[in-house]
């Protein structure tokens, strides 16, 4: 929450931004991570820019590629777990550890498979 709250609202790649029709009839461009004020004057729900962040700056950022503001802010990477938040520390290898890895994923996901089934799996 507090890399979240501490992130400037900013969508500067519009990659993903939303179309919207224009009082005047034109088409406009609209994001729910811009800037609150912005995004309502365009028209958009205040109810919808709530906890979002800017997935074109994030997931670029998740890939290696983070924007690198001229304050020297480098976006952060998004981490996403959608409704399962609260599952995510069944996949940490020890109680006392920080990060997990995909092996320690599929560790955890094959727990319960029986060891026959998965010699199985193997073989085929």
């Amino acid at each position: 929450v507090e890399v979240y709250e501490a992130r400037r609202r900013v969508c500067d790649l519009g990659y993903l931004r939303h179309a919207y029709k224009k009082p005047d009839g034109t088409l406009g461009w609209r994001c729910p991570a811009e800037s609150v004020d912005v995004f309502v004057k365009k028209g958009g729900n205040i109810g919808d820019t709530r906890g979002r962040k800017c997935l074109c700056n994030s997931l670029l950022a998740n890939i290696g590629v983070a924007q690198v503001r001229r304050d020297g802010y480098r976006e952060l990477p998004l981490i996403t777990c959608g409704d399962d938040v609260q599952h995510v520390t069944e996949f940490l290898p020890t109680p006392d550890a920080e990060s997990y890895s995909a092996h320690d994923v599929l560790a955890r996901l094959l727990s319960g498979v029986p060891p026959e089934r998965l010699a199985a799996a193997d073989n085929a």
